[in-house]
């Protein structure tokens, strides 16, 4: 990744030419020499005495921030093991020559299937990134930093401000939230652990300087302003709100901090919105807030455990929210609900708007998905939803997230999105105005839907024999649904009926 540079020339000398004197003028300072050398008697004062001041303020804070904060910030050296399958180009020569012209077609496979042309060979892919210290327990130091920079690594080398190098041990990583924490041993008490601060006292604005080893260059730092807050994107990190600076990220700023005017850390550096390949002025970093509680998660579990409430959450377009009679409001619509999850079991149902968890307002889809991620296990807490337009307080106790059950899709009820029949719905599928109910799209494999072989296109008219007529009727028949369900579907001109699901 290139860097950009932008070169400014200031021109400030102008010299007079004549015939018969060179003159040189200056309001205040008497200049005396040649006209080859000249010399001024006291210091030029571009800047005003009181201004001055104020720049050489701002100028120390920089410098007591780099100094406070840069013996804590590392170097992190990562060796992957990849694992690649060539192919033998010369097998099927070995087998002409030399011998098998009877060879059955099994003998081309491994015992285990695979191709015996097909070999495996490891090589080793060196990468680096930053990270920073950011807790002690005796001995053992523990380096904050991204899971794209650490979490495969076989070999971990971490490197201090000093140029001291100690072998890095993997404590914990989280693909989804895109953290890791890794350790070191050292007897030496001096090595300091930098402060975290509050990332969600950031506003818009704030000064904030960002600290690493970009493109290799150690101790780096760089300075800008917070850009923005709730940022989402890039693929990683999908349950971060990151917050976005114009202080130059560059490759190998990933995993060191972005810290304020307090010498404090609020947020990982991660990644990069650029076409170049280059800093552009759109770095993000993940919230310290989001983290601080997945540090003891990493070092008492090994891993971050997260809350599990069990629905499938979606935006609400405004086809959806005047269907459903919510208004134009934040929240998340919670389309479909795990089976024996925490959110039926504390009597949540599909078509729920959810606008606050435990009295705070619901932004968005993701900002449950962080709330709850953040809730510990056993916790109950308060859900506000809309249902049939009235509000109806729930109180569901979360669980452990578990990656088996929360991708079982057959415990995912209905299994589908159930969409309101637009115009541009009948236009499509050429719908008489008669018609009416709720279109069938997004049908997951192995779902209940999936079980009772709808498709997308379906009209669903019926739910055990109770006509719906649109969005809001069907998710009020469906909240009636206890042992099984069956529906009516109008497709390619007529109406059959499903076989029975069994709860």
């Amino acid at each position: 990744m290139k860097s950009l540079s932008k070169c400014i020339i200031f021109t400030g000398v102008a010299a007079l030419l004549t015939f018969g004197i060179i003159s040189f003028s200056c309001s205040k300072t008497q200049v005396t020499g040649t006209a080859d050398t000249v010399y001024a008697e006291s210091k030029s004062q571009i800047v005003p005495a009181d201004a001055l001041k104020i720049v050489e303020a701002l100028q120390k804070s920089f410098r007591a921030i780099s100094d406070g904060v840069l013996p804590s910030v590392v170097e992190v050296d990562v060796t992957e093991t990849k694992t690649v399958q060539t192919i033998d180009p010369f097998e099927d020569f070995r087998k002409f020559f030399f011998g098998m012209p009877d060879f059955e077609e099994d003998d081309d496979k491994n015992k285990d299937g695979n191709d015996k042309k097909k070999r495996e060979r490891k090589f080793e892919q060196k990468g680096l990134g930053s990270g920073v210290i950011v807790k002690r327990t005796g001995k053992t130091l523990y380096v904050l930093t991204n899971n794209h920079v650490a979490g495969e690594a076989t070999k971990i080398s971490i490197k201090l401000n000093d140029n001291r190098k100690f072998e890095g041990k993997l404590v914990g990583a989280d693909a989804r939230m895109d953290i890791a924490l890794v350790s070191f041993e050292s007897d030496d008490k001096s090595i300091p652990v930098a402060s975290l601060g509050d990332s969600d006292a950031v506003k818009t604005g704030d000064i904030c300087l960002a600290m690493g080893a970009p493109l290799g260059y150690s101790q780096s730092v760089t300075q800008g302003i917070v850009s923005a807050k709730g940022r989402s994107g890039s693929g990683i990190g999908n349950i971060n709100d990151f917050i976005q600076t114009d202080a130059a990220i560059n490759q190998g700023n990933s995993g060191g901090p972005l810290v304020n005017i307090y010498g404090e850390v609020i947020g990982i550096n991660t990644w990069i919105a650029s076409q170049s390949g280059g800093s552009q002025g759109l770095g993000f970093s993940i919230p310290i807030n989001n983290i601080k509680g997945a540090i003891d998660s990493f070092i008492n579990n090994g891993k971050i455990v997260y809350g599990w409430l069990g629905v499938s959450l979606m935006p609400a377009t405004k086809e959806y929210c005047d269907a459903l009679g919510v208004g134009e409001t934040g929240g998340a619509l919670a389309s479909q609900v795990f089976i024996d999850s925490p959110a039926q079991k504390g009597g949540m149902k599909p078509g729920d708007y959810i606008v606050e968890i435990d009295g705070s307002v619901v932004k968005d889809v993701e900002h449950v998905q962080r709330e709850v991620g953040r809730i510990p296990a056993g916790k109950v807490v308060q859900f506000t939803v809309i249902r049939n337009e009235k509000k109806v307080n729930i109180s569901v106790k979360i669980e452990e997230r578990s990656d088996k059950i929360s991708s079982d899709n057959g415990k995912l009820w209905p299994g589908f999105i159930a969409a309101p029949i637009t115009d541009e719905i009948r236009q499509e599928l050429e719908l008489e105005k008669k018609v009416n109910g709720v279109a069938v799209t997004n049908v997951l494999p192995k779902s209940p839907a999936a079980s009772l072989r709808l498709q997308t296109g379906d009209i669903i008219t019926a739910v055990n024999g109770k006509p719906v007529k649109d969005l809001k009727s069907f998710y009020a028949e469906i909240a009636l649904v206890e042992k099984s369900v069956n529906f009516d579907i109008y497709s390619n001109g007529g109406t059959i009926t499903t076989g029975t699901y069994k709860f």
